[in-house]
């Protein structure tokens, strides 16, 4: 798939921007705080509906647009997807155009915000753009990944498995309603004494559902660990380091046994349990339901529930020890190129597509032999857009075969390099 066209309006800086792409690699440069960002973040948020660098959708609105004394405020984000025609055996393209609104109310005082999805014009629910652009956004900050909270893992999983599987999105949505009303019966319960039969009734919906998101995860990062350690050993270490990628679901309470590799035991052998009956959700629904009975006062005393996928998180070791606690900080980069890497091939494996690549100035955070490896990769990619501050990072011979833009205040004007 290839971007042919991005229109936005009233988006970050940018007032109105009419852009025409093209495939293969785009260099977008300029000073900090011009926008080079901001155009990648809009691309981004089509594909997935969600920012990388913001909680809060109306902090993406113009903030020239969104004065206090305009009562509507609209922002446009569009753009036309070229599609490889497989049915014509290659000799045919289809589009798609792609929009998003995001609308602002002001009347009588408040406040309302709204998100519209469009696609050809029609309008579709919110989760039903996604998979229809698909990409790979590197920034210097993926590094959190490893050491971060396990909140911003789980976001990972959810956002690289929806621009797949739209089934996964879905259920994900389906069971965080469900999350969301077992908790409120569970504090009801603690308040009033009454309602455990609504509990066990949440539990049994939420077990459907968690079943479907164990199995997806387990699969998922089970395959995607694979690459990730055959890019990060052949590729990346000159066969010196060996990667290993580890499902840590929350499918039981916690536990204090841990293995040798600093991991809850129980985590790991529930992971490999999920993965090899990821065929069976009934039976994994089973067990997870029994589990939910057994930590039901628990959960009633803390009024949230305790186990379950969104309590899950994945871990990253380097020849046998933590990456986030041990590793260096170059280990650590190597180990996130190699997982983007992977996201790409497990992405075009899927799809039979090359998702759009998106970097966010990487390239000034890796030494030389990590560069020339991500370079390669986008020289093999069907499109990306590269931002940087600087030319200088990128050898003449790859400047040669790219598109040059250049970003000032919001408007961009092509640049000979």
């Amino acid at each position: 798939m290839v971007i042919k066209h991005l229109s936005l309006t009233g988006f970050r800086n940018y007032s109105r921007l009419e852009l025409d792409l093209s495939a293969g690699t785009t260099i977008i440069y300029g000073d900090n705080a011009q926008g080079k960002t901001n155009l990648l973040e809009s691309i981004y948020y089509l594909a997935t509906t969600r920012s990388p660098y913001s909680d809060s959708d109306q902090q993406i609105i113009n903030w020239e647009l969104n004065a206090p004394e305009e009562p509507i405020v609209v922002s446009r984000l569009v753009v036309i997807v070229e599609y490889q025609n497989e049915s014509q055996k290659g000799s045919g393209v289809d589009t798609k155009t792609i929009e998003l609104r995001l609308i602002q109310e002001r009347r009588n005082g408040s406040t309302t915000f709204r998100r519209e999805a469009v696609i050809d014009r029609k309008k579709v629910r919110l989760m039903d753009l996604l998979g229809h652009l698909r990409v790979v956004l590197f920034l210097p900050s993926d590094l959190e990944l490893i050491t971060g909270n396990p909140s911003a893992r789980r976001r990972y999983m959810d956002i690289t498995l929806c621009q797949t599987d739209s089934i996964y999105c879905q259920t994900l949505s389906g069971y965080n309603k469900i999350l969301d009303q077992r908790n409120a019966a569970l504090k009801s319960v603690a308040e009033t004494g009454r309602g455990r039969e609504v509990i066990n009734i949440l539990s049994e919906r939420l077990a459907q559902k968690a079943a479907e998101i164990f199995a997806k995860r387990a699969g998922f990062l089970s395959s995607l660990a694979k690459i990730t350690a055959e890019v990060h050993y052949a590729q990346l270490t000159s066969s010196k380091e060996m990667s290993t990628l580890n499902y840590l679901p929350r499918f039981t309470p916690k536990t204090n046994g841990r293995g040798n590799q600093g991991q809850p035991t129980e985590m790991l052998e529930n992971a490999e349990w999920l993965l090899s009956n990821k065929d069976d959700r009934n039976l994994i629904a089973k067990r997870f339901e029994e589990i939910l009975q057994l930590t039901l006062e628990r959960d009633i005393g803390a009024g949230n529930t305790g186990v379950g996928p969104h309590r899950d998180d994945w871990h990253f070791l380097v020849n046998g020890r933590s990456l986030a606690k041990f590793g260096s900080r170059g280990q650590q980069r190597t180990a996130m190129l190699a997982l983007k890497i992977a996201e790409i091939q497990r992405i075009h494996q899927e799809t039979g597509e090359t998702p759009v690549l998106l970097l966010d100035e990487v390239a000034s955070e890796l030494d030389g032999k990590r560069r020339q490896l991500l370079l390669l990769q986008i020289s093999r990619s069907g499109q990306a857009l590269v931002t940087t501050t600087d030319l200088e990072f990128f050898p003449d011979s790859f400047l040669e075969k790219c598109t040059t833009l250049h970003v000032k205040n919001g408007y961009i004007a092509s640049s000979a390099t």
